[in-house]
């Protein structure tokens, strides 16, 4: 057996040896994992995932600890900003967990009392699309009042923060996890939808304007438009055809990915009359696929360190030219196919590739790594603590240096 009955006898102070020791003891009197030889022991498959439930269980017995207060008064805090938030359960909950549509109100730079209404108008907007429907509706209330409020950098934090308290409290199903926003918050879902597009299922953007948002990393994550056809302020209706045009020329470079569906509402102006809630429906069709067998990775201006198997360091992110990486299930072999950055981290889990075997790792085509990389105890941790996401755990993790030098990691 890994996992051995812990020492009762000054727990807290006595060296762990295990993993069972480690979270036997207070979170404050824990030793720093990196530290202990068991962390970087090679795991088998079955003890990668025995370690997986136990570190996912305490990573979210402290998430709880630390939040629940907020969760409770529907209200989060990061330093000195706020997020309010209304939520409301619609039908019964499917036995794979219930699915969770996260609703960005409109507004932006405005007077306070303005957004304060359009958080109001947002709460309910869509209540006859979901009676229809099962899932947990989600309004928050953005933390600014300026004109980008849905997508300067902290919004990414309270996000990642709604849908894990959402998954612990609610059972929510993290691979139905949705997006959708409308005006300024359509601008919202236009810049959120890629940047954190390993948490969407599915995302609708509906009266917005992208600014310098790219669509290159939605691959893997399904994106509707719907715009009226005489929203013409700030060229809104145009810009969101010539997105049209460029998510059809993507997909057909790559008819595997770029799901999308783009409608231009006849007859109408910024508001779209409800016409724009058939995008719940749309998007409820899809589940989000957390290790696709190919990412395409650009970073935004709101830099992440993650990316569904994908990683780099904030200091090497690349921001023009994207990431895009593949893997071959049945060859197991991974292929980078085009990468700017210095640094990139793959991580795998046995769901991807038969880590029990060689792992062969190529840049464009060229064989730079062949080998069987351990799986370990530290990089489970890691990978849980940076995303509270059983689905996107990994026990290996393999760093590339310039596109030719590999080497094993527990980033």
């Amino acid at each position: 057996m890994l996992f051995t009955a812990a020492c009762q006898k000054n727990l807290n102070t006595e060296k762990s040896t295990n993993l069972e020791d480690w979270l036997a003891k207070n979170s404050s009197s824990r030793e720093a994992l990196e530290e202990l030889p068991f962390a970087t022991k090679q795991l088998t498959a079955k003890e990668a995932e025995e370690a997986t439930a136990l570190l996912l269980k305490d990573h979210q017995t402290m998430f709880l600890s630390t939040f629940t207060s907020e969760w409770e008064n529907r209200l989060l805090t990061q330093n000195d900003l706020q997020m309010p938030f209304y939520y409301q359960t619609f039908g019964d909950e499917p036995a794979d967990g219930r699915s969770l549509f996260i609703s960005l109100h409109g507004g932006g730079g405005t007077t306070p009392e303005t957004n304060d209404q359009q958080f109001e108008n947002q709460k309910h907007l869509y209540d006859e699309a979901m009676k229809n429907s099962e899932g947990v509706y989600l309004a928050p209330r953005a933390p600014t009042n300026t004109w980008d409020l849905w997508h300067q950098e902290h919004i990414d934090d309270f996000l990642d923060r709604i849908i894990q308290l959402a998954v612990i409290k609610l059972n929510v199903n993290p691979n139905k996890v949705y997006i959708l926003g409308y005006s300024a918050g359509g601008d919202g879902v236009y810049q959120l939808a890629p940047r954190m597009a390993d948490r969407w299922a599915a995302a609708s953007m509906m009266a917005g304007h992208p600014n310098d948002a790219s669509p290159l990393s939605l691959r893997n994550t399904p994106f509707s438009l719907h715009m009226g056809a005489l929203d013409d302020a700030y060229d809104r209706n145009a810009v969101a055809k010539q997105w049209g045009v460029t998510l059809d020329s993507l997909q057909s470079q790559d008819p595997e990915g770029y799901v999308h569906h783009v409608e231009l509402h006849s007859g109408r102006g910024h508001w779209m009359q409800l016409e724009d809630s058939v995008a719940l429906s749309w998007m409820q069709k899809f589940t989000r696929n957390p290790i696709p067998e190919k990412v395409v990775w650009k970073q935004d201006n709101r830099k992440h360190q993650r990316f569904y198997w994908l990683g780099m360091p904030d200091n090497s992110s690349v921001t023009e030219t994207a990431v895009i990486v593949s893997y071959n299930k049945q060859a197991n072999e991974v292929n980078i196919l085009q990468n700017p950055q210095d640094t990139l981290h793959v991580f795998m889990n046995d769901q991807m590739l038969n880590l029990d075997k060689p792992i062969t790792l190529k840049y464009q085509g060229q064989t730079i790594y062949q080998g069987t990389p351990e799986r370990n105890m530290l990089q489970i941790y890691k990978s849980i603590k940076a995303k509270g996401d059983q689905n996107l755990a990994f026990p290996v993790a393999l760093t590339i240096l310039n596109n030719s030098e590999v080497k094993n990691s527990n980033l």
